[in-house]
């Protein structure tokens, strides 16, 4: 590749970097990456967003087009060869005779870039680099820049993110019914498209499909140089479709075809090293049980399960403990889950406690009731957390299961399968509706099978309501304020 050529691409990359509208602010603290000088390694996933918060870095370094050096090595007309880099710092000094604040795009296509950037660094140039694979950037920045760059994770965009792109604003303390129903809209579409930028502002989740092929092309097949892609891509998508779930090597051997369980290692790492795939463990004070326990996989944004998972697409459940999974990787959390007689979904461990437990689900309800209360109060009163998350999609259904007057539970009180029973409204003293009122709530059909069976409202349940408890430290938060960080 010659000079020249390099030049006329720089021309046209800087064009279009400048060109760049409507950028969405993210909600990054960013004053401390400005101002190190520290090598900044911004990482994430492709298409999340790293270019455009690099054009927000510049403008808020105010930095002219004399003043920075700007480079995407993800362009298929730049060829690597071994002076690549000092050229292009060359040809800069050529255009503008001032040195430059160098940002390298997809940095992790050039072999060797760390020995330039470190160069660089000790001259005391100021330097931004973005990266789509985990391994390689921190193999390489192990190698030269120990102790030298700080590193920025960049995911998707985040609910309140979404909310900026869509020109929402909410007051969450003051909801009126109207703006209620418009914020549980939003959601809902935030959990079924995702965060990803251009999925967003095409509003076309089959964008998915093409970013999927991508990091299983380029960031895995090519990078590592397989020739196995039908397994490589069978595994992938089992894991999309059962995203929240146990998986094992065996399972994932006998769905893939792949001959050897270290094969099947391997591929799973390509994912995670690619920021598609992240693998929850089940938490152990033992280290070494911890890497042995089973793991379940979560995906870096719910669009991409929910076009090529099998199954998923409508499971709100999974798609909110998947957005809810991704957000506290996104606030740096340090996340496991939890299993004993049941399962807790997330613990947050700070230092060496676990500080935080937390349950996820769309609504509670008496098919999952045990199930839930159960896992999240046992992962309480075993790591002695006074106080348990549990986040819900709607605030406005019941939470809690009927008792009668004496608190004994009352498992199927008309009759039914407890999977018919309806969802009752809870007024703000946590009281139940009257059984006038119950049968009110059902349909058509459930009261005829009532008058039918000529069923009698239990014990305690006629005309009067109820008190009914969470268990003790439980705290039930509505998604939209957990997910906007104003619970």
């Amino acid at each position: 590749m010659d000079k020249k050529h390099l030049r006329e691409v720089l021309i046209d990359q800087k064009e279009a970097f400048e060109n760049q509208s409507g950028l969405i602010e993210r909600d990054l603290p960013l004053d401390g990456y400005l101002k190190t000088r520290q090598v900044v390694v911004i990482s994430g996933v492709r298409r999340c967003g790293k270019s455009s918060l690099m054009f927000l870095i510049k403008e808020a370094l105010n930095l002219g087009e004399s003043e920075y050096c700007y480079c995407n090595f993800d362009d298929e007309r730049i060829t690597y060869y071994p002076t690549l880099l000092n050229d292009i710092y060359a040809i800069h000094l050529e255009m503008y005779r001032e040195e430059p604040t160098f940002f390298f795009d997809e940095i992790q296509e050039i072999p060797g870039w760390e020995k330039f950037v470190n160069r660089m660094y000790e001259q005391g140039k100021k330097l931004f680099v973005t990266g789509s694979n985990a391994t390689l950037l921190s193999s390489e920045i192990s190698t030269s820049l120990t102790g030298r760059n700080k590193v920025l994770k960049l995911f998707p965009f985040s609910f309140s993110e979404y909310l900026r792109l869509q020109k929402r604003a909410y007051d969450i303390q003051r909801l009126s019914v109207k703006q209620r129903s418009l914020l549980m809209n939003d959601l809902d579409t935030y959990l079924t498209m995702g965060g990803f930028p251009l999925v967003l502002k095409e509003n076309d989740p089959e964008i998915a499909h093409s970013l999927f092929q991508d990091i299983l092309y380029r960031d895995i097949v090519a990078r590592y140089n397989l020739s196995n892609v039908e397994e490589i891509k069978r595994i992938g998508i089992y894991l999309l479709s059962n995203i929240g779930k146990i998986f094992s090597y065996a399972t994932l051997q006998s769905i893939s075809g792949v001959k050897s369980l270290s094969s099947v290692k391997n591929y799973l790492h390509y994912y995670e090293s690619s920021y598609l795939l992240y693998y929850l463990r089940k938490f152990d004070y033992s280290v070494k049980k911890q890497v042995m326990n089973s793991r379940k996989a979560y995906v870096v944004d719910n669009t991409i399960a929910r076009r090529l998972g099998f199954r998923f697409s409508e499971d709100k459940s999974r798609l909110l403990e998947n957005a809810v999974f991704v957000e506290l990787r996104r606030r740096g959390k340090e996340v496991y889950y939890f299993s004993g007689r049941n399962e807790c979904d997330f613990l947050v461990k700070e230092n060496l406690d676990i500080t935080e437990a937390i349950q996820v689900t769309a609504e509670l309800n008496t098919r999952n009731f045990d199930r839930k209360m159960g896992g999240l109060t046992e992962a309480m009163q075993k790591f002695n957390i006074p106080k348990g998350t549990l986040i819900v999609l709607q605030e406005s259904v019941l939470t809690k299961r009927q008792t009668d007057n004496r608190g004994k539970i009352i498992r199927n009180p008309i009759g039914l399968q407890e999977s018919m029973l309806p969802v009752q409204p809870v007024s703000q003293d946590n009281t139940c509706l009257p059984w006038n009122r119950l049968q009110e709530s059902m349909s058509p059909v459930q009261q005829q099978i009532n008058r039918n069976k000529k069923v009698q409202p239990p014990t305690g349940l006629q005309g009067s309501t109820p008190r009914m408890q969470l268990p003790k430290g439980v705290a039930v938060i509505p998604a939209y304020k957990w997910l906007l960080g104003e619970a």
